[in-house]
C-alpha cells in the first residue's frame, strides 16, 4: 500500500512556481529548455492552466544534463 502512495504522490501536477523553486531555473530557461527539448513539457489541466507532472520533473532533477523524454534513449 505504500508503495501505491509514493507513486501517487509523483505523479501530482505542480505549477511553474513550485518548478521554478524546485529547480532553481529562471522561467524563461524552463521555457528555452522546453524549446529545445532538454526539460519536461507541461500538462494542459484547464483552458487557461498547465502544469506539470512531479514525477518528469524529479526525473529531470536527478540527471539534468542526460534527462531525455520518456520513450526517447539517452545519446552516449
Amino acid at each position: 500500500m505504500e508503495a501505491s502512495l509514493v507513486t501517487n504522490a509523483a505523479d501530482r501536477i505542480i505549477r511553474l512556481r513550485t518548478v521554478l523553486d524546485r529547480t532553481g531555473l529562471s522561467r524563461s530557461t524552463v521555457y528555452r529548455k522546453i524549446a529545445e527539448g532538454t526539460f519536461p513539457r507541461q500538462v494542459r489541466i484547464s483552458v487557461h492552466g498547465a502544469g506539470w507532472r512531479e514525477s518528469a520533473i524529479n526525473r529531470w532533477i536527478d540527471d539534468p544534463v542526460g534527462w531525455r523524454p520518456e520513450g526517447e534513449e539517452k545519446r552516449s
